[in-house]
């Protein structure tokens, strides 16, 4: 059945990826986005006029803490679900700017579950991230393994937001899906992962740094299997559901870098260093609830993605 479905963060690295896949299907999108300067909006512009150019959609430039802006949105068109994937992003931007997590996170997320209770839409999902484990030491990482013991403030928001997603279900009955997602990277990804930031460091000829010693583990995840998840949990559209959406294995970071190296060429300069703080040493998500209730499996393997990725690159800044 098509729906009015609205995408909070829409300018945004998942955002703009799933609104073109729901565009496909035939949706009316309404997107929203404050294109704030985090990182370069002009990524964020192109996402809107290249990676969307052929999918109809309309466009609000306001922030999820202008609830009159929010509520003039709900009052024109008639949503029937919410795709809430705008958020401040960034575990170490978070330690020296935390007051941006508080407005967007917080404020911005009640925003737009208040506003869903008002109008009757009849379903949310809504982002949340891997870092609300902090540092989890049983791996694979189960959704019940969340002890709520963030080690950043980022994750405290992430977390925070999911307690308010299950007060507003409990309360009004509204159904709400949070997926926690782990790392998730590919075309049109953001330039403040490592992944990107290396690229962008191997063609200014600079050398890498390298945390934990090199000695790291993520579960990196393709985006366009984090869309499949997201639109299967909108089809879904359960009462309730926490659950993670992750490729379901731990992958060293410098297997990542080694793949990089050979789809540029370019031999990195690097210098290893300690963790930083707010980071984690491994993550890798147990991906059987996602399995379960959604049907969902991710289908892409690093190699195949960061290829992906590196020809978006090379083609995005003319780098051939």
């Amino acid at each position: 059945m098509k729906k009015t479905i609205l995408i909070t963060g829409g300018a945004g690295f998942i955002g703009a990826h799933l609104a073109k896949r729901l565009g496909q299907d035939g949706h009316e999108l309404i997107l929203l986005d404050n294109f704030n300067d985090y990182y370069d909006p002009g990524l964020k512009e192109a996402r809107i006029s290249k990676l969307l150019k052929d999918t109809p959609h309309t466009l609000y430039r306001a922030d999820l803490s202008d609830l009159p802006a929010l509520e003039a949105i709900f009052e024109k068109h008639q949503i029937d679900h919410i795709a809430h994937q705008g958020a401040q992003a960034g575990v170490r931007y978070s330690i020296d700017n935390p007051f941006a997590y508080g407005e967007s996170n917080l404020m911005g997320t009640l925003h737009i579950l208040e506003l869903a209770r008002r109008h009757g839409v009849k379903g949310i999902s809504m982002a949340s991230s891997s870092s609300v484990y902090g540092d989890a030491t049983n791996i694979p990482i189960q959704e019940s393994d969340c002890e709520d013991k963030p080690i950043s403030l980022y994750a405290a928001t992430k977390r925070a937001t999911e307690h308010m997603a299950h007060a507003y279900h409990h309360l009004y009955d509204i159904p709400i899906t949070c997926l926690r997602y782990f790392t998730v990277y590919g075309p049109w990804g953001r330039p403040d992962m490592a992944y990107f930031k290396f690229m962008d460091l191997a063609y200014a000829g600079k050398g890498i740094e390298v945390y934990g010693q090199g000695e790291m583990e993520r579960d990196f995840t393709y985006i366009d299997d984090i869309v499949d998840g997201i639109v299967l949990s909108i089809e879904k559209n359960h009462p309730w559901a926490v659950m993670n959406l992750g490729r379901g294995h731990a992958e060293p970071l410098m297997d990542m870098i080694k793949l990089i190296e050979g789809y540029t060429d370019i031999t990195f300069e690097k210098t290893y260093l300690d963790m930083q703080p707010g980071d984690v040493r491994e993550t890798w998500a147990d991906t059987s609830l996602a399995k379960e209730l959604l049907g969902w499996e991710s289908k892409t393997s690093l190699t195949e993605g960061l290829k992906s990725f590196v020809a978006w690159y090379k083609d995005y800044y003319h780098k051939n």
